[in-house]
């Protein structure tokens, strides 16, 4: 499918007034309701920021080997830092990319619960120190449209608008920086597999005019092209926990890309403090007749706490990592 198949919604139009703020949360539950998937514009993000962000993740892959393993995410027990391509699977098959995982930039945490160990320290490329800098200005600008658009939907939900700033804590984000290569083979490749974001909200970025997103809808998967200054939105398992299954977290997928091209895509994931369980939304009573219960999958459950589905998720993604920094945690 060649259409665009997502709704696109404008975040400029919660600053144009009382109605303009109304209709696009309505449309904002809707989309996340019907589909889980939207395209966001009128973010105010620099074109100046985007365009040094697309330029250090192009420098980045184009690193030699050497420089990038020395960052592998195998010295890191906290899931950080690079992972070669097949270096990470979903559901048990290899996902065809290469990339660099960065969270927030915190002091390792020994002891409690099994999910203190994603806290820690990022893996930095010595050859490129300029990386950490615009990953940080990025991180800042996204943080602040993530918390825009939250509240919007706390009030689009009937909740107060300060449900999830209350709720939240300090968030754990993930910024990926990912490189599909481009594969010559006749059969589509997994650039990542089938699967659900296990945390609140997703802001992806794109390299303009490469494709290969796919969004499952009605059991058909349909293709979500990138749309020039727009970000690709999507809801995670723990939104659909605190709604009740009112709103659905989405299966997608990532086709690989034709050779000689490739694709740059650059996820900003969202999400509350580790040790946080969201409270459930009393939901108005006319939203609350359509909340269809979460999603019963025993091969992939919906934790009410963030960091077991987060840990749930990385464990699974990245078995190396596991085998050799938390063997005592595989199988749980």
């Amino acid at each position: 499918m060649s259409d665009l198949s997502l709704p696109i919604l404008d975040l400029s139009q919660l600053d144009a007034g009382d109605d303009a703020a109304a209709r696009f949360r309505a449309d904002l539950r809707a989309a996340t309701r019907d589909v889980g998937f939207f395209y966001l514009t009128g973010t105010g993000i620099p074109a100046d920021l985007e365009q040094r962000l697309h330029s250090a993740a192009r420098d980045f892959f184009a690193l030699p080997d050497a420089d990038k393993l020395a960052i592998e995410n195998v010295k890191s027990p906290h899931f950080r830092g690079y992972t070669r391509v097949g270096g990470e699977r979903t559901k048990g098959a290899v996902d065809w990319r290469e990339q660099i995982d960065i969270g927030p930039e915190r002091a390792a945490v020994v002891g409690g619960p099994a999910f203190n160990r994603l806290i820690g320290p990022n893996l930095w490329p010595e050859a490129q120190p300029e990386l950490r800098a615009v990953v940080g200005e990025w991180h800042a600008a996204l943080s602040g449209i993530a918390r825009k658009l939250l509240r919007a939907w706390a009030l689009a939900l009937g909740a107060d608008e300060s449900y999830f700033d209350d709720h939240f804590g300090e968030p754990s984000t993930l910024i990926k920086i990912v490189r599909y290569p481009g594969t010559t083979d006749p059969e589509p490749q997994q650039g990542v597999g089938a699967h659900k974001d296990s945390g609140v909200l997703t802001l992806l970025w794109v390299e303009p005019g490469r494709g290969g997103l796919q969004v499952e809808r009605d059991g058909e998967w349909v293709d979500a092209p990138p749309v020039d200054g727009a970000f690709v939105v999507n809801i995670g398992e723990l939104l659909e926990y605190a709604t009740n299954g009112y709103l659905k977290a989405t299966n997608h997928r990532v086709v690989s890309p034709r050779a000689p091209h490739d694709r740059l895509s650059i996820p900003f994931f969202f999400n509350p403090a580790l040790d946080t369980k969201l409270p459930l939304i009393d939901l108005p009573a006319d939203l609350a007749a359509h909340a269809r219960g979460v999603t019963q999958d025993p091969a992939n459950p919906i934790h009410s706490l963030y960091g077991e589905n987060a840990l749930k998720s990385r464990l699974r993604a990245h078995s190396d990592v596991a085998a050799i920094h938390h063997a005592d945690l595989i199988g749980a």
